[in-house]
């Protein structure tokens, strides 16, 4: 009798041929290079794994990985990522945008997409500047910034969307925090969000050294949290009351039910015009 086992890729099998356009120097590489060790070391095939994005430099992420893949229009990857989930849940659904796409004109959908709590994987590249529009104020950046030509002189003065404590709020399953100058680490935390069952929030602090130069320093400044990860969202809380924004890991782990409704399969398109007929 002959045994069959399951091929085994390599996170080079979940690349493509296409050259990335980043900035030399841009912590998108480094994500990059996370997302496809973390897939491989799943066990993940590229034909059951799916990446969906929005707008911005990060959300270029589908064209690079050898995954199904949409490119969706600004702000909305979360919204496409969701329904594909829930048409298909038998596939591996990431999202991946950046601080603008997600925090923005994306925020609406960020917030509704922790509270219903879809099985799938969400990573925001957060730069806290728009890059690809040439280095305005996101909705992450300090109210204090006033380094570029393009920002308000001495900041715009607004508060920082903070996306763990919204994320944790909101009611997403599983929080953490990466940094893309540490990539083994951020695929190991990558790896488990996918894992983790329900609506998996993933921030990770990815420099843009091109229109911010002072974020050379980060690497100085990131540290592990030093804590475990906590199933109490009240204890997570207090933990971010007092978060600086430079701890790395896993804040929570939530035990939500995912949302879903079971898909009953359909055989041919026959069937499908079957529900239509009046």
């Amino acid at each position: 009798m002959t045994t069959c086992t399951a091929p085994s890729y390599s996170a080079k099998d979940f690349r493509t041929e296409v050259k990335p356009v980043w900035c030399p120097g841009c912590g998108d590489y480094a994500v990059l290079s996370s997302i496809t060790k973390a897939f491989a070391d799943l066990g993940l095939e590229p034909h059951m794994t799916s990446v969906v994005s929005g707008i911005g430099c990060s959300s270029r992420i589908p064209a690079y990985t050898n995954t199904y893949g949409f490119h969706s229009i600004h702000g909305r990857g979360l919204a496409v990522a969701q329904g594909l989930k829930l048409a298909r849940p038998d596939l591996t659904v990431l999202a991946a945008g950046g601080d603008g796409d997600g925090f923005s004109i994306g925020g609406n959908h960020f917030i509704h997409a922790c509270r219903r709590n879809v099985d799938m994987t969400y990573i925001v590249m957060d730069n806290r500047v728009y890059g690809m529009t040439k280095g305005q104020p996101s909705p992450t950046t300090e109210a204090d910034w006033d380094a570029s030509a393009m920002a308000p002189p001495g900041g715009t003065g607004v508060s920082p969307f903070h996306p763990l404590g919204i994320a944790l709020a909101a009611g997403a399953n599983f929080i953490a925090r990466a940094f893309s100058g540490d990539p083994n680490g951020t695929a190991a935390i990558v790896a488990e969000a996918i894992r983790h069952p329900g609506f998996s929030f993933v921030a990770i602090m990815s420099p843009c050294i091109t229109f911010r130069d002072e974020q050379r320093e980060w690497k100085n400044m990131v540290r592990p949290s030093g804590v475990e990860s906590t199933t109490d969202s009240a204890q997570a809380a207090r933990r971010l009351m007092t978060d600086d924004g430079y701890n790395i890991g896993v804040l929570y782990k939530g035990n939500r039910k995912p949302y879903g409704r079971e898909i009953k399969a359909t055989h041919s398109v026959a069937d499908l015009d079957k529900e239509f007929n009046l």
